[in-house]
């Protein structure tokens, strides 16, 4: 059987929710999911797939996943077998093309930022869990989304992620 590796960095769980969905549609892979904030470094050889997604949290990728891109530039680079997505909040916005790497800020700002550059990228929107988020997070997303249109109501929870965009996506990292 095939072997595949999803590391992620998230914040309330969004991200690993997406690498699950991805992972039961890959029924011909023993999929292996790793927080990136719990390692340094891993050998890649020892799958046929690689997976990487990312929350951006207040406009900003979280530092971890630059320091274990740096640690593993060497195996990530011109590798084709190796796959990222990013999720935020902007996303949502389809309509105004914030879904696709080329119409998000944020995937614009990590490829500047970042020495490895991969071939195959998604940007799928998050969800939004006010109630359990604590006071200061709370009232900094409620601004945040009253300034973008978003949702304000702090009693709710939103799921803005596009599952059938998610499919694709899988398909395409599958045919890697």
């Amino acid at each position: 059987m095939k072997r595949a590796l999803f590391l992620y960095s998230s914040r309330e769980g969004q991200t690993k929710k997406i690498l699950n969905y991805i992972k039961e549609g890959l029924c011909d892979f023993d999929c292996e999911l790793v927080d990136l904030h719990s390692i340094d470094s891993i050998d890649m050889d020892q799958y046929d797939r690689v997976l990487i997604g990312a929350s951006i949290r207040y406009g900003h990728l979280n530092k971890k996943l630059y320091q274990f891109i740096q640690n593993n530039i060497e195996q990530l680079s011109d590798n084709p077998k190796v796959a990222f997505f990013c999720v935020n909040l902007t996303a949502r916005k389809e309509d105004q093309g914030k879904d696709t790497p080329e119409g998000s800020a944020y995937i614009q700002k990590f490829l500047q930022k970042s020495p490895w550059k991969p071939e195959l990228i998604g940007v799928f929107a998050g969800a939004l869990y006010y109630p359990r988020y604590g006071f200061f997070d709370k009232m900094m997303i409620k601004l945040i989304m009253t300034l973008t249109g978003g949702e304000t109501d702090t009693s709710k929870e939103v799921e803005y992620t596009n599952w059938k965009k998610v499919s694709v996506f899988a398909q395409k990292f599958k045919e890697l």
